[in-house]
């Protein structure tokens, strides 16, 4: 049984104002550098909800900034973000979205590799006390709260391929917490998420990514510091 750590109860130490608007946005655009897996060179931002509304009064898109050039929630450089991101050769834009979207506290992203040219899309929300989720990626539907150590891999949908990483998995001796999958299609792409009980070390994700049918695989470790891992050349 997990119990919920005091992140989940009192927030994160986090530059301010909100912790919604703030320090949930910052988690964010971390997790989306880290599925990434590296700087973006181009990054698109569409606020829906109340982040549409309130964004720049509430520094959330300093926040977004500021997580995409992986600082954490507490970084003294999170009020210049922007600045230290056009520096840094990343183009940011933001725009207010419109229609349907799944909370208040709603942002896509389009992100491209500065180093790979690779495009990640993503979408996020912030669901209070600076906890996040993490709803979609790349068209596959997912839950990633970046509360526990999350590995993403992304493989063709065929037969034995779960039962491979699993045992992967289990001769590394590593718990899977929480597991989900998507898929666009029968036999076509698909999309793994695993929360884990304690991170993962390299050689794990370097057994995950050598399985024939793994096209890349991705960590996402809010709580620890980044370690970088390209996916496999020409992963998508």
């Amino acid at each position: 049984m997990r119990f919920k750590d005091v992140f989940s109860i009192i927030g994160p130490a986090m530059v301010g104002p909100s912790s919604s608007h703030t320090a949930g946005a910052a988690r964010i655009g971390r997790a989306a550098r880290q599925v990434l897996g590296e700087r973006p060179s181009v990054a698109e931002v569409t606020f829906f909800g109340s982040f549409a509304a309130t964004y720049q009064g509430h520094g959330t898109d300093r926040a977004i900034a500021g997580g995409l050039l992986d600082f954490p929630t507490d970084d003294h450089r999170l009020p210049d973000s922007i600045e230290l991101a056009a520096e840094a050769g990343m183009d940011i834009s933001f725009a207010q979205g419109t229609g349907l979207f799944p909370h208040p506290n709603t942002v896509r992203l389009r992100l491209t590799g500065q180093e790979t040219g690779q495009v990640l899309t993503l979408t996020g929300i912030s669901i209070g006390g600076g906890n996040i989720e993490i709803v979609d990626i790349d068209g596959f539907s997912v839950k990633l709260t970046g509360m526990y150590p999350t590995v993403l891999i992304q493989h063709m949908d065929y037969l034995g391929v779960l039962a491979s990483v699993t045992d992967v998995m289990r001769k590394g001796e590593f718990n899977i917490g929480h597991m989900s999958l998507d898929r666009k299609n029968r036999s076509g792409a698909a999309l793994t998420v695993l929360e884990l009980d304690e991170s993962a070390t390299v050689e794990l994700l370097e057994a995950l990514e050598s399985l024939p049918a793994v096209k890349s695989v991705k960590l996402v470790d809010l709580n620890e510091g980044r370690r970088e891992k390209p996916g496999k050349e020409g992963a998508t």
